[in-house]
């Protein structure tokens, strides 16, 4: 019975992370300006796949698959918002962005 749950919530989790995962894919080629576009690629995507990777998680229950989504949970939060940093960095560099849409321009002496 309790398997049979956490199997249930595991799905759960796992429709809304890739509803999540579809939202952000949908704002990359939507959102109009390289900053919007950063933010669709990095905030919804890492939740979505963490809500994923709980449902995967809850579906699986064995100790070494735990370990392997614990690990690619944890590169994703490690690695999702310094390639935000180095896209946003690069799109400034290249005048790409916008300077009447930062509220601060903390590049602008650089």
């Amino acid at each position: 019975m309790l398997g049979m749950l956490a199997d249930w919530v595991g799905a759960g989790f796992l429709i809304a992370g890739a509803l999540l995962s579809l939202i952000a894919g949908i704002g990359l080629l939507r959102f109009p300006t390289v900053l919007d576009r950063m933010h669709a690629a990095t905030k919804p995507q890492t939740l979505g796949v963490l809500l994923l990777l709980v449902g995967v998680a809850l579906r699986l229950r064995d100790p070494e698959d735990l370990g392997m989504v614990a690990l690619v949970g944890m590169f994703q939060m490690a690695t999702a918002p310094v390639a935000a940093q180095m896209i946003g960095r690069a799109a400034y560099r290249t005048g790409r962005v916008d300077p009447s849409l930062l509220d601060v321009d903390e590049l602008a002496d650089r």
